[in-house]
């Protein structure tokens, strides 16, 4: 069963209080107010965290050695799939695009697809009818109360929501925006 794709972002990562010593990976879908939630390693986690917060390891990491290799054969990685949910296991592809635009579809777990996602700057896409089985719905952002989605904010009103819920301490939704608004400069949203 195929249905259309959604792009998502990464919105939040903490320590998870269902399965201690793992940590929970949620993924949004702005548009449509689905946060997907994934338990993901402690590796894995700080994999992805030390890239978003902009440190780096003294040596490359493995998601920065395969990012390395990748690059000296011409490839990148175009985009991240979440094409299944098999029980509770998120199926995932990398796609990777060679230097000669050949896409190769390469299977991953979801926590390494994202953790190398981050690095390339790629879309992350699920399945509509993934996110029908796994999201949540959610008007819980600062940023729906006065409107429908983040995407209908300015970059100027996306600031200001941006500290106002950092005066308030509201970090989660603080990373959110903060998310958003560098998508938006990015030219992805």
């Amino acid at each position: 069963m195929r249905s259309n794709k959604v792009e998502l972002a990464v919105t939040a990562l903490a320590a998870s209080e269902s399965q201690p010593g793992n940590y929970a990976l949620v993924l949004e879908d702005f548009n449509n107010q689905h946060r997907i939630p994934i338990i993901i390693g402690p590796q894995e986690a700080q994999a992805i965290a030390m890239f978003m917060e902009k440190m780096q390891p003294v040596r490359p990491m493995t998601h920065d050695l395969f990012k390395n290799a990748l690059e000296v054969l011409g490839a990148s990685v175009q985009e991240v799939l979440i094409y299944q949910l098999k029980e509770t296991v998120f199926c995932t592809y990398l796609l990777l695009k060679q230097s000669n635009k050949d896409v190769l579809q390469v299977d991953a777990r979801v926590s390494d697809a994202i953790a190398m996602a981050v690095r390339f700057g790629a879309p992350i896409f699920i399945f509509e009818h993934v996110i029908e089985e796994a999201g949540i719905m959610t008007t819980s952002l600062l940023g729906r109360q006065k409107k429908g989605s983040l995407a209908e904010y300015t970059l100027t009103e996306l600031e200001e929501l941006l500290k106002k819920v950092v005066d308030k301490e509201d970090y989660e939704s603080a990373v959110r925006i903060r998310a958003y608004i560098e998508k938006r400069k990015l030219g992805g949203g």
